[in-house]
């Protein structure tokens, strides 16, 4: 398996998307996944964001991660698709995303629901309408071969038996999921189970832990976490997560997994890696790089 991060883990440092290259460089990561972004933001242009936007070159991109030995494992084009803006907003920008990925050297791009149940819609109503949003997402995705993934983060994809309707939307190989552990956790659900249930359609992961407090304090009562406070392996989800790795190497799994937490500029993140590449060797799991 291999071991990435999430770029979201130097937002609160304020870094740039080339900073965490070299973060990644000077930890031996090579794998790595952002947020995209459709138009201009002036923290992002001061230096100030490690996300990158569409109108950056990417093949230039590419080729500038070269240098640092870091490739894309997936970008984060994660728009909620449920709401009322799914088909005006999600829907367009998704559709841009796949292409730059292609250029970008990217194999997968993440995409959700949103968080709460959307206003104004039966929950009926919503699924056939991210039934609808996903025919003409997987369309394109076969065209460029690049996976869609559905990341486990909403009202709809942390519920298992919608996120089973959600998954036979499409018959393609080039859709799947996303499984996130710490989602699942925070939402009242079993990691392992969500693991288990849905091993064959697991393209990347997300690992997040949760610490005590957050757990306590939420658990059940929302269905995402922004990004994680506590480092991998020293919260309550990390037992879940080890036995997901068990699942995962035993049917196969040769994909990415994704750190996400708060970095503290490095520190938090670096007690991840060090749990991740201490609990591979455990597990018998080879890291590739």
């Amino acid at each position: 398996m291999k071991i990435g991060f999430h770029t979201d883990a130097f937002n609160s440092a304020y870094w740039n998307f080339e900073k965490t290259l070299e973060w990644a460089q000077a930890n031996d990561v090579h794998y790595i996944e952002c947020g995209l972004i459709d138009g201009v933001s002036w923290i992002h242009g001061l230096g100030y964001q490690p996300h990158v936007a569409l109108y950056e070159d990417p093949l230039l991109l590419r080729r500038k991660m070269a240098e640092y030995g870091v490739q894309f494992s997936q970008v984060d084009a994660a728009f909620p698709l449920s709401g009322a803006d799914g088909p005006s907003r999600g829907l367009p920008y998704v559709l841009k995303s796949i292409p730059w990925a292609k250029h970008a050297g990217c194999d997968c791009i993440a995409t959700t629901d949103g968080l709460h149940k959307p206003e104004g819609f039966t929950d009926e109503e919503a699924m056939a309408q991210m039934k609808r949003l996903y025919t003409e997402i997987v369309k394109v995705s076969e065209a460029y071969e690049i996976t869609t993934n559905i990341e486990v983060h909403g009202y709809f994809t942390t519920n298992p038996d919608r996120l089973a309707e959600m998954l036979d939307f499409c018959d393609s190989p080039f859709f799947g999921l996303n499984l996130d552990t710490g989602n699942s956790f925070i939402a009242g659900q079993e990691p392992v189970a969500f693991c288990e249930r849905f091993k064959d359609r697991i393209k990347h992961v997300h690992i997040k832990d949760v610490s005590e407090s957050l757990a306590a304090a939420v658990r059940g009562g929302q269905a995402g976490i922004a990004v994680s406070h506590c480092a991998i392996g020293e919260g309550v989800n990390a037992s879940n997560i080890r036995q997901c790795l068990e699942i995962l190497r035993d049917n196969g799994f040769e994909g990415t997994l994704s750190m996400e937490c708060e970095g503290l500029g490095g520190p938090l993140i670096e007690k991840s890696l060090a749990w991740m590449r201490d609990t591979l060797s455990e597990l018998g799991i080879n890291e590739e790089n």
